[in-house]
């Protein structure tokens, strides 16, 4: 598949890069900076304000499908949107935030829980707006992906679980790596099981 990776550079982004293409995935990586990925016959890179509409168009016509790893914080839902349906792509999917999952057995939400951190209150509650846009989408065969609630490097172990609007835990506390995280996402890309919804991943 020939898939456009936005944010390819960041944490998240770098990680489902390399599951794509250890899959063997023709992937364009758009970022602002991308002197960071080495091009390769499966990588191709593209520096691409995503405020520039009809540069973001540009890029993303033929694609496979879109997917995007940025943060919510300053960006346009509505701008990002309108720029896949110009491109006529038709898959999306999406690194989503764990702000906006309940907490298993309570019905709060983890963002509205009283140890959440002050500092990321910002860009979890501009998750939970992007979520809520994506929602009122059917044009789109979107897919929103929640991680646990510690998300970052890690390792490559291949087992997890995944969840539906809950916050995955276990006895450890709600954990995920982002390397597999990356490998839920692109088995998401073949399989197509979450189709406009959203799902969360965990071990």
């Amino acid at each position: 598949m020939k898939i456009a990776l936005i944010g390819a550079t960041g944490m998240a982004g770098s990680r489902i890069l390399e599951e794509l293409v250890s899959r063997g995935h023709y992937v364009k990586a758009i970022a602002r900076q991308t002197h960071k990925v080495p091009e390769t016959k499966l990588v191709m890179t593209e520096d691409i304000d995503l405020n520039d509409h009809d540069a973001l168009v540009a890029a993303l016509k033929g694609q496979d499908a879109v997917i995007s790893a940025v943060r919510f914080q300053g960006l346009d839902v509505n701008a990002l949107l309108n720029a896949i349906r110009d491109s006529k792509v038709k898959r999306y999917l999406v690194v989503g935030g764990a702000g906006s999952l309940n907490v298993p057995n309570q019905n709060v939400r983890v963002i509205d829980t009283e140890d959440f951190p002050e500092a990321y209150k910002a860009e979890a509650e501009a998750g939970i707006n992007f979520l809520d846009k994506l929602k009122q989408v059917d044009d789109i065969d979107w897919t929103f992906i929640s991680p646990a609630a510690e998300f970052g490097p890690g390792k490559r172990t291949g087992e997890f679980r995944l969840g539906k609007d809950e916050l995955v835990v276990n006895k450890e506390g709600s954990k995920i790596s982002a390397e597999d995280f990356a490998i839920a996402l692109c088995d998401e890309l073949k399989n197509n099981n979450h189709i406009q919804q959203r799902f969360s991943v965990g071990y």
